[in-house]
């Protein structure tokens, strides 16, 4: 079986959970079946790239199309199985599915219609991208979702799908490449103690990462606390100063206590500030899996989370971390994020104050990673998506012969 994977982000070039999910799941593909990738951007190895650039000076989702129909003219004629990630590249797998008359195979990362925020990154091309999506995920042989929250969202959002062709392959991680290090280079340039108790961040500066909670709860975290925001590349102008406006705050009452690094780091650095954290926290307000989690959990670091999305299915409450509720419905409720904010800033430091508890957590999640996240199991069970989506294909092909 040959497979073309499409998709925005492909190493080294990776910004969002997407892309670490391709980049970690072609190589343990490629020990089943053979793969080609098609991804966006600048060229680089390993892949075929297809730049952004038309129509010249068009709409951020306008470009994308015009990669989208680039990388469909670039398919292999020996390809069997087509296979997108994300609405970035959803439009190529459908056109392609439809022009060289083979399966279509879609990983539900996200869902547009969970996250209207982006109509302020994309103007009208957030209709665009909403309309590629539900197309693909129509007219997809098979939809695979990263949990089963994400799988319970994909049918709710597009109920005119037979459940039948939406499968669950998690989420994984490499405990290889994320476990715990001793190294503290990175912390002395950074200027985080390693020797005080911390709460890292790790992630992009938009709304659906819920950041902006997060540097609100911190103003009740104990003194003596570190945070340490790795974050970066903030979704539009607005969000940045949204951000900025916060952080400034808290940065004028706990001085040295919080360290900003806004360029994305080598995930080897990334390794290390997870490592000797004390406690990270994702204050997501939509998250399908969750990814960072993991990343955390693998180098023995105890998680404070919000528990929407696929979240639960990684961080156990109570014994790899803790789980706070929110309701994403009761996002314009000031009562309801005040309290969100106080109970997770409360979840923060009793782990800070803790050290003990936060280790056995730490434990249990890599552990937990070990056990139930390996990526050679997750691409089994996307060949075995694959075939399905083949059997499908075949007998929908049929039906209207």
């Amino acid at each position: 079986m040959r497979v073309s994977i499409l998709t925005r982000e492909y190493p080294p070039h990776i910004y969002g959970g997407a892309g670490v999910h391709v980049g970690q799941l072609v190589p343990q593909l490629r020990k089943f079946v053979d793969v080609e990738v098609h991804c966006m951007g600048e060229p680089r190895d390993g892949a075929t790239a297809h730049a952004e650039n038309y129509p010249e000076g068009a709409n951020a989702a306008l470009r994308v199309f015009g990669a989208d129909l680039s990388m469909v003219a670039a398919i292999g004629d020996d390809v069997d199985v087509v296979h997108s990630h994300t609405w970035y590249a959803n439009l190529a797998g459908h056109l392609a599915g439809l022009f060289k008359d083979i399966p279509h195979v879609v990983s539900a990362h996200s869902l547009e219609p969970h996250r209207p925020w982006k109509a302020e990154q994309l103007g009208g091309g957030y209709a665009l991208s909403s309309w590629a999506e539900r197309t693909a995920y129509v007219g997809a042989d098979a939809v695979i979702a990263v949990s089963d929250g994400m799988r319970t969202g994909v049918l709710e959002s597009y109920p005119e799908l037979d459940p039948d062709k939406v499968h669950v392959v998690r989420n994984g991680i490499d405990t290889d490449e994320f476990q715990p290090v001793a190294e503290t280079d990175v912390l002395d340039q950074i200027g985080m103690d390693p020797s005080r108790p911390s709460v890292a961040f790790v992630g992009r500066i938009t709304r659906q990462k819920g950041l902006v909670h997060l540097v609100r709860a911190a103003r009740q975290l104990d003194p003596e606390t570190q945070l340490v925001l790795l974050a970066g590349a903030p979704d539009t102008p607005e969000i940045a100063a949204e951000f900025q406006e916060a952080f400034d705050e808290l940065k004028q009452e706990r001085g040295g206590n919080v360290i900003w690094i806004q360029d994305m780091l080598p995930r080897a650095s990334v390794r290390q500030v997870l490592s000797h954290a004390t406690v990270f926290a994702c204050p997501s307000i939509y998250e399908p899996l969750g990814i960072v989690n993991l990343e955390a959990m693998a180098c023995e670091t105890a998680v404070v989370a919000s528990a929407v999305g696929g979240i639960p299915e990684v961080v156990v409450d109570g014994t790899t971390g803790s789980l706070i509720p929110y309701d994403p419905a009761r996002a314009d409720d000031e009562e309801f994020i005040t309290n969100f904010e106080a109970r997770f800033a409360e979840a923060l430091n009793e782990l800070t104050r803790n050290p003990e508890l936060a280790e056995q957590f730490g434990k249990a999640g890599r552990q937990r990673c070990i056990d139930e996240f390996s990526w050679a199991k997750i691409a089994q069970e996307t060949v075995a998506v694959y075939e399905a989506a083949q059997t499908r294909h075949a007998e929908r092909k049929a039906t209207m012969a």
